[in-house]
């Protein structure tokens, strides 16, 4: 069986020379996947000069071996969270997500970048490895909360082709990540900008802040550490080990199956088993693909690994019984002990990244757009709930709306480029768009049912005029200001 994940298949990928010179740059980024490729996307859009450094290929290691499913949902449950961190946290950490699907969405528009997006839903299900008595109650529970929080979410006795009580989140998506990364990756070099693969750093100096690697020097401004188990530049040993205790690296299987062509419909499927297995389908040109995932155990405990394929290809096959295993790869995950990424500052002017589980495009997504403000000095409204230095999050006094509603999460300002649309109606069921009409900046979604929501994307004062352009687009549209909960999704 070929163990090569189906991402890294294709041979046509770019790349980039190794570090041949001594430079200077605004802003260091270490690691080659979707959180540095982001940043130093975002940073040179943003006019400043970025080195991307990546030790072996860029996109190759964790973010070509994901199954690359895009959700807001966590793989910590809803009501886990709430319980946990409070309404407010609870929903900043989904809203979070959301943002960063949007960011793909306008990059991959932006630059014109083919790699297979596609808007569809998701489903959350009972175990299928032995349910409990409260299964179905949870996620009752976990849709009660999305539809307080104002996400599309609607409970089912039966989700497709598992038939099993579970929930149906609107409007996720799904891509090809090394497709997209290798669009925003072409966009980096040139103006001061570099990108090096086969470059691995081995000494962080500070006094001016500079790294070696390959026996020359970088010098920056800043430095951003986006190496999945994050490397921790100039930190004492105990402060890095006590920073380590937080994380725990687990592995888990993929396998790649052939479909019978239009015979299921597109869509993300995860269980509620711990540790879940997880599914996603995509149509092809001679025959539909799934992808399905789990059997995760701590790194370095398994010793048949290769049976694992053979057992998820045996977990799946009583619901895709016309399934034909093509492929089998394994990747890593990184998780903290409280359910959160850890994103931040670890030590004055270098950022890190790491924990994301099992939502390593979304929290990586998001990754990279934080460190892009906090090297720009900007403020993010993430910033205090994935502070790499919390000890613990709890309700308190803040409230994420109040505290950043001069920061529009859902349309980023202007790193999200507004697409032309003709009318409201073109809108399809379950899409969302960011986009002008009449020369105003909306955000549009139409959900399963056909009910239109549009928020204001530009000016924080709602005002009558915005309602007005939309009235005369379609006759009755659910209209709210910027700083709701609920954008177009």
């Amino acid at each position: 069986m070929n163990t090569k994940s189906l991402w890294i298949q294709d041979p046509k990928l770019p790349s980039f020379p190794k570090l041949e010179a001594n430079l200077s740059v605004d802003v260091i980024i270490i690691g080659g996947g979707i959180t540095g490729i982001t940043a130093a996307y975002l940073l040179k859009r943003a006019g400043l000069s970025v080195a991307l450094l990546e030790r072996n290929k860029c996109s190759r290691a964790e973010t070509g071996h994901t199954t690359a499913h895009l959700t807001q949902v966590t793989d910590l449950r809803l009501h886990r969270l709430v319980e946990r961190f409070g309404e407010d946290h609870g929903s900043a950490v989904w809203d979070a997500g959301r943002a960063a699907i949007d960011l793909i969405h306008a990059n991959l528009n932006r630059e014109n970048i083919d790699c297979d997006f596609s808007w569809v839903p998701a489903y959350l299900f009972e175990s299928l490895t032995g349910k409990s008595s409260k299964e179905a109650e949870n996620l009752k529970k976990d849709t009660q909360l999305a539809d307080h929080f104002e996400f599309d979410a609607q409970y089912l006795d039966s989700v497709p082709i598992f038939e099993r009580p579970g929930i149906s989140f609107a409007n996720q998506a799904k891509f090809h990540p090394v497709k997209y990364l290798a669009g925003l990756l072409k966009t980096i070099p040139g103006n001061g900008s570099h990108v090096f693969e086969n470059t691995e750093v081995n000494e962080f100096l500070d006094d001016p802040l500079k790294i070696m690697a390959n026996g020359h020097s970088i010098q920056g401004n800043y430095v951003v550490i986006a190496t999945h188990m994050p490397l921790l530049g100039n930190r004492n040993t105990l402060l890095a080990t006590l920073f380590q205790t937080k994380l725990a690296a687990y592995s888990t299987y993929a396998i790649g199956l052939k479909l019978p062509k239009g015979k299921y419909s597109e869509a993300l499927y995860w269980d509620t088993s711990d540790p879940y297995y997880y599914l996603r389908i995509d149509r092809g040109d001679a025959f539909d693909y799934a992808i399905f995932g789990g059997e995760d155990h701590k790194t370095g405990q398994a010793v048949h690994t290769d049976s694992l394929f053979e057992k998820l290809f045996s977990t799946l096959k009583p619901h895709l019984p016309d399934a034909e295993m093509d492929l089998g790869w394994s990747g890593q995950i990184i998780n903290t002990n409280d359910g959160l990424p850890l994103i931040g500052e670890i030590a004055d002017r270098q950022f890190v990244a790491t924990g994301f589980s099992g939502n390593g495009m979304t929290f990586g997504t998001l990754s990279g757009l934080m460190a892009c403000d906090a090297a720009l000095g900007k403020k993010n409204p993430w910033k205090s709930l994935f502070d790499v230095h919390r000890k613990k999050i709890f309700g308190g006094t803040w409230n994420y709306l109040k505290e950043n509603k001069d920061y529009p999460y859902y349309l980023i300002k202007d790193r999200i480029a507004a697409n032309e649309i003709r009318s409201i109606e073109s809108v399809k069921p379950g899409e969302g768009v960011v986009t002008k009409i009449d020369g105003e900046r909306f955000a549009i979604y139409r959900d399963l049912n056909g009910k239109v929501t549009a928020l204001t994307a530009v000016c924080p004062i709602w005002d009558a005029s915005s309602t007005g352009i939309l009235r005369k687009q379609l006759g009755t549209v659910h209209v709210m200001a910027q700083g709701s909960k609920q954008m177009a999704k």
